[in-house]
């Protein structure tokens, strides 16, 4: 059975930390303010409270509130100087490279954002297809990670079996999900270090921690 690996975009292919995720969160803030009308310091607080619980902001405002998603997710992901704000490693790009089987990206991330992030970085020809938020439904409900249902109809729309996909991942929400799914899971830590220091070895639904990608577990030949 060969193995399918499945990749988590931002804070795993590239540092989103270091300037996207900081204006992400603040576009974040601004759309809470304008759609709930509460002030900024109340919006920064429910925004971060909806990722704790929920796994995604989208998820509690959509579920809490109503929000249209597709709405959300464009005026949250415009960056027009996005390119001035993607960091990658060429080290891990190669480390890609040289991987065996299967590569996709799986990622909350809207298609469009995506797909720009991953042409910056020379990242897109190395994958044989991207999974977007949008694609993750199940009876027309959108269902992102860390929802299992999501990744369920992600991998039967695929026609792969559990078993045999791996996912590459930095937020532990979403590796434990995929692992009751019946994934293996990596926990990558590299570019999300601050994060992992404060936890100590790996949980017991993480089958690997590494902190490059070529420490990938590869598969027996």
């Amino acid at each position: 059975m060969s193995l399918v690996w499945l990749f988590d975009m931002d804070d795993t292919l590239h540092d989103a930390s270091w300037r996207v995720f900081p204006q992400m969160n603040l576009e974040m803030t601004r759309y809470i303010v304008r759609h709930l009308q509460i002030d900024e310091a109340a919006a920064e607080r429910l925004r971060v409270d909806f990722w704790r619980r929920y796994g995604a902001t989208l998820l509690g405002l959509m579920h809490e509130h109503g929000v249209r998603a597709a709405h959300f997710l464009e005026e949250t992901h415009r960056f027009p100087q996005l390119e001035a704000m993607l960091r990658a490693d060429r080290s891990e790009r190669a480390a890609l490279r040289a991987l065996p089987g299967r590569k996709l990206v799986l990622t909350n991330a809207p298609r469009d954002y995506a797909l720009r992030v991953l042409r910056h970085c020379a990242l897109l020809r190395g994958f044989d297809g991207v999974v977007s938020i949008e694609d993750m439904r199940q009876f027309g409900r959108l269902r992102p990670k860390p929802d299992a249902r999501g990744l369920r109809a992600v991998l039967r729309r695929a026609r792969l079996r559990p078993a045999q996909c791996v996912l590459v991942e930095d937020t532990l929400q979403h590796l434990r999900a995929a692992r009751r799914v019946g994934l293996r899971t990596v926990w990558y830590t590299r570019y999300s270090a601050r994060r992992a220091r404060l936890r100590h070895g790996r949980p017991a639904y993480v089958h690997a921690r590494i902190g490059t990608l070529w420490n990938l577990p590869r598969p027996p030949r």
